[in-house]
């Protein structure tokens, strides 16, 4: 493969959770981007972060090798390591922060220290060899929707982003797990819900919507009713869960996309803009991609979703953000720890 001197070749480094990635990107363009999954954690019902942290150290090297491998570059070529800093694991963040340390060190290239959540925003950016597909023009809104986070950001420019709404306590995916924890399906719960919520009624059963002004969010009242609903019909039916599955995850999961949505589709509103993205883990969820475009096509807006292995964590939105943080002159100290909590 044959490469240019105005070509900068960016490694990626993603550890933030459960899930240890590297990825190499040439300028925008993906060359390679391979992710390491945590099994161990499925019979735990969530995360355990010193298990995780374990498996990080464990997948570290094998994953950077392999992704530099597919790239079809060696080491030497590379122009910049880049690396999720914060929000995550602590744990989880200082086996990718001391590796993408070390190796920069080691081979005298710059550091770039990426931001989770403006990395998911960027996932839009990602071009792929021999893919086309429109890229967001700036301004635009994204819907930031994943485990530990639901936000409504303006995105100005790749590194100058407003948060404009936010959670106030639980996010969406968080509601979606631990929903899914109560009526008995597997770790995680968002795909489980989303493929039963396809077979059931999505008005069958009234859950509570929070009323909270401005553009933030919250899910914690939306918990706790679907909990008291699960315990009042299970103490005239034991076996209500099973009976009611598919209406139970389809009702759930189109109350959250209803109060997600309709605070989004206010900021749209308010803010006048006609570019808008989402990004996220929870936005795999095939009703939220579907109510999104719905509502895109409905209002004329132009909508981007990226592509469903680039919705979860993964190296690639870290090498696309480190790029556009290099063009920038935008580098780290080798002395800046990791953060298990940062602001947008």
């Amino acid at each position: 493969m044959a490469f240019t001197s105005n070509e900068i070749y960016i490694l990626g480094i993603e550890s933030s959770c459960d899930d240890t990635s590297a990825a190499v990107c040439c300028n925008k363009r993906l060359l390679s981007n391979v992710v390491a999954s945590q099994k161990v954690h499925e019979q735990y019902g969530g995360v355990v972060p010193e298990l995780a942290s374990r498996a990080h150290q464990q997948n570290i090297i094998p994953v950077v090798h392999e992704a530099l491998k597919q790239a079809g570059i060696s080491k030497e070529q590379l122009t910049a390591v880049a690396f999720t800093r914060g929000p995550g694991l602590m744990g989880s963040l200082l086996v990718g922060t001391s590796f993408a340390k070390g190796f920069a060190q080691a081979l005298n290239l710059p550091l770039i220290d990426v931001n989770h959540l403006h990395a998911h925003v960027l996932a839009n950016f990602i071009e792929e060899p021999g893919v086309e597909k429109k890229q967001p023009q700036f301004p635009f809104l994204c819907l930031l929707v994943s485990g530990g986070n639901s936000q409504i950001i303006l995105v100005k420019s790749p590194r100058e982003m407003e948060l404009i709404g936010q959670t106030i306590d639980d996010a969406a995916g968080e509601a979606f797990d631990k929903c899914a924890k109560v009526m008995g399906l597997p770790y995680p719960g968002g795909p489980y819900i989303d493929k039963l919520a396809k077979e059931g009624n999505p008005k069958a059963f009234n859950l509570n919507k929070p009323h909270i002004e401005g553009y933030n969010y919250s899910f914690s009242g939306l918990k706790t009713s679907f909990l008291y609903l699960l315990r009042d019909h299970l103490k005239e039916d034991k076996d209500f869960v099973e009976k009611n599955k598919a209406d139970l995850c389809a009702s759930l999961q189109q109350t959250i996309i209803d109060i997600l949505m309709d605070k989004f589709a206010k900021a749209v509103k308010t803010y006048n803009i006609n570019e808008i993205a989402i990004a996220g883990g929870v936005s795999a969820n095939s009703g939220l991609r579907n109510a999104f475009l719905e509502y895109a096509t409905r209002h004329g807006k132009q909508a981007y979703i990226p592509k469903l292995s680039f919705t979860m964590d993964n190296a690639a939105m870290i090498a696309v953000s480190g790029y556009f943080k290099f063009l920038g002159n935008e580098f780290c100290d080798v002395s800046l720890p990791p953060f298990a909590r940062m602001e947008l």
